[in-house]
Order: structure tokens, then sequence, then C-alpha cells
């Protein structure tokens, strides 16, 4: 049994809230249980250096975790004057999903940044971020459209991420903390809504897993994708 009870295939409460912050051109508070993320996306009128003069826009990311998202206070990085390795690569994974569902040239010579803000941490942060990153920036999208900013569609399909893990010897959908830091796999499955992987990570915690372990977890991934892109739609409408 889950220590949340949950059935192997089934994901914790998910909400996805957008327009949420009244300066921000999109944004999204979406909660995968008790991990809570607060993503906005904000428009932009320049580009990086190495992109102006191409007639194409950029799409980037940032994550953070605030000091309390977890149960004892982390020190915030600002103050150590760096970010951490950990904070990079959830970023970086963020940044160049999202780009993978943008049409570049739709959206011209600008930049939309993403910014990630982890207010509670309970397992699946990287993944909320995604998911509500995409309902942030559709929330911004819909924005420009409606001030003539863009002419053609700039998404080209839905992006969500879950986690899946196998626990106590069966694959599991959706892990929080507590099965997240005793699983003996731990997996994140990006994909868009037409069902085609954009990233995985999966990562043998304790011993190596089977293709058939594989196998079920992408079923499982493939399950809660389908739910969170119904969510999405449902967010947008």
């Amino acid at each position: 049994m889950r220590p949340s009870q949950r059935q192997p295939d089934e994901m914790r409460a998910v909400s996805l809230e957008r327009s949420v912050v009244k300066y921000a051109e999109g944004s999204c508070f979406v909660k995968f249980g008790e991990t809570h993320v607060l993503v906005t996306a904000s428009l932009e009128e320049r580009l990086p250096p190495w992109l102006k003069g191409q007639g194409k826009g950029w799409v980037t990311a940032e994550y953070g975790m605030l000091p309390r998202a977890t149960h004892s206070r982390t020190r915030r990085e600002a103050a150590s004057g760096k970010q951490g390795g950990r904070t990079v690569e959830i970023q970086r994974l963020i940044g160049r999903s999202v780009r993978t569902i943008v049409d570049l040239q739709a959206l011209g010579e600008r930049q939309i940044t993403i910014d990630c803000d982890v207010i509670q941490a309970d397992g699946g942060t990287r993944t909320a971020s995604i998911t509500g990153a995409w309902v942030a920036l559709a929330d911004c999208l819909n924005w420009m459209k409606s001030r003539d900013m863009i002419k053609q569609p700039v998404l080209r399909d839905h992006l969500a991420a879950v986690s899946c893990g196998v626990y106590r010897n069966v694959a599991v959908l959706d892990l929080d903390y507590a099965e997240d830091s005793e699983a003996e796999t731990d997996a994140n499955f990006v994909m868009t809504g037409t069902g085609n992987i954009v990233e995985l990570q999966a990562t043998a915690e304790k011993t190596p897993f089977s293709e058939d372990e594989f196998n079920a977890l992408l079923g499982l991934a493939r399950k809660g994708i389908a739910r969170l892109v119904d969510l999405q739609k449902l967010a947008v409408t």
C-alpha cells in the first residue's frame, strides 16, 4: 500500500489556476497534492544577443524554492551568490521542454521568461512546474493575441510532465516525497498532448530496473499525462 493510500495508477489531487498574478502577462498556480508552485510568464521586448535579427523569439525559464518550501529552512541561493546544480538542471529542463512546443518564428523577436517558484515541496516540483508552465505560457499568449501582437498560433501542442517510480516492487504514478525518498526506481516523463516524448529521466536508486518495469512506468506516465492535458484544457477555456 502506498503511504498516501492511493492506487498505483492514481495521481494526487491536481489543480491548475491561471491568471493569479496581477502584473504578469501569464500565470498559473499549480498544485500536485501538497506540492505547490507559482508559475509566471513574462513578456520581454528583448532577445539574447545571439538571436537578434533572426526573426524569431525565445522562451527561457528560471526555477527556485522558497526557504521554507521544505521541512527545514533552506538558505536562499541569492545569499550564497550562486545557483545550485539542481536548480540549474531543473530550469534548463523546463526551458528546453517548453521550447519544443513553441513556434519561435510565430512568436516574433520577443522573449518569454517563465518563472517557477516552489512555495511548498512534497515531491514532483519539476513535473508540476512544467505542467503549470504550459498554462502560464498559454495565458501569456492569449494576452498577446488580444492585443494583436501575434497573428499565427504559437503553441504547437500541449506539454505536461509527471513522475513515476518503482516503490516496494510496484510501479506507481506521481510520487510524493515519502515514496520518492524510498523508491527503487525514480523517473520523470515530459510528454506532449499527442503522446510524444520530449524528455525522460529514469534512475535506478537501489536496484537496476527491467525493460518490463520501464514499460510499466511509461504506461503509467501516458495515463497521467492524458489526465494533466485534460486539466490544462479546462484551465484555459
